[in-house]
């Protein structure tokens, strides 16, 4: 657990320990993640998630080691974007892009990306249409370096939320545009 405390978490995410479930492994350790919540304590509008590590030290052999990471990361969208039919592709490359990028040995994984488009009807027909993307996935890590994962789920929640990925020494410019001067 001392890799995982250890993690550079981005600074639009709020994480906070949380009950972990208690019939999947001798041992577990969970926490939430909301990107830039609005209300502490309520899930985001940006988007929200959950990263638990299981522990069982006899090696389950679908885990392939003693580590086993189960995750879940979703994020509202534009409703055009969650008709594409790549998206759950694209989702998917995500999670592997930002473990690799954090260095975070893996193996034995697996998951679904889920697209929810829903339209809002009677009391709910003010809401519209609307879109979200989901992804529930696992692995087993290859190495004591979990923190590494924990950093890569974040990345990951920070992409679905539309936040590009960061790199060190490379600032992330404002959406913003100055207010033009005028002589």
């Amino acid at each position: 657990m001392d890799s995982i405390n250890r993690a550079v978490i981005r600074p639009e995410l709020v994480l906070t320990p949380i009950p972990a479930p208690g019939q999947l492994a001798p041992e577990a350790y969970a926490l939430a993640a909301d990107v830039s919540p609005a209300r502490h304590g309520a899930d985001s509008e940006l988007g929200t998630g959950r990263f638990v590590l299981l522990h069982d030290a006899e090696e389950p052999e679908e885990w392939g080691g003693r580590f086993r990471v189960v995750c879940f990361a979703q994020a509202p969208l534009e409703t055009d974007i969650g008709l594409d039919p790549f998206l759950a592709d694209v989702t998917w490359s995500w999670l592997v892009d930002a473990l690799a990028a954090r260095g975070a040995a893996y193996t034995a994984a697996s998951g679904t990306a889920t697209k929810i488009i829903s339209t809002g009807f009677g009391e709910l027909a003010k809401q519209g249409d609307g879109a979200q993307i989901e992804l529930r996935a696992s692995w087993s890590p290859g190495d004591a370096d979990l923190g590494a994962h924990v950093e890569a789920w974040g990345d990951l929640l920070c992409m679905l939320a539309g936040i590009p990925p960061t790199a060190e020494g490379v600032s992330v410019l404002s959406l913003r545009r100055p207010k033009s001067k005028r002589a």
